[in-house]
């Protein structure tokens, strides 16, 4: 007789558990979200890029030439980030809608 004894299985680790599913947002939402963001992004890049660039009036802030393409470069810049990094530009959060969202 032999005196080897039954190989014993390794334990596995338990599984992680999955991570939430996003739950898909009314239409409506993320649409007011967009809408509200072009809002906020442009007032807020357009009076920063006018009153360094002198582009303060009157009645506003006027933008041509360069600092107007800088202004829609960084509306781009401000949904990129915001969505690939960010986890939702700032209405996304404020109105609970989570990145990425399901197609």
């Amino acid at each position: 007789m032999s005196d080897t004894q039954p190989v014993q299985p390794t334990p596995q680790p338990a599984p992680s558990p999955a991570a939430p599913a996003i739950k898909p947002v009314p239409v409506w939402k993320r649409v007011v979200a967009v809408i509200l963001d072009l809002f906020t992004a442009f007032f807020l890049f357009g009076n920063l890029i006018a009153r360094f660039t002198g582009g303060i009036s009157e009645k506003g802030f006027r933008l041509e030439g360069w600092p107007a393409l800088l202004l829609f470069v960084l509306i781009g810049v401000y949904f990129f980030v915001g969505r690939r990094y960010a986890g939702g530009t700032l209405w996304d959060r404020v109105l609970g809608i989570a990145r990425p969202q399901p197609r």
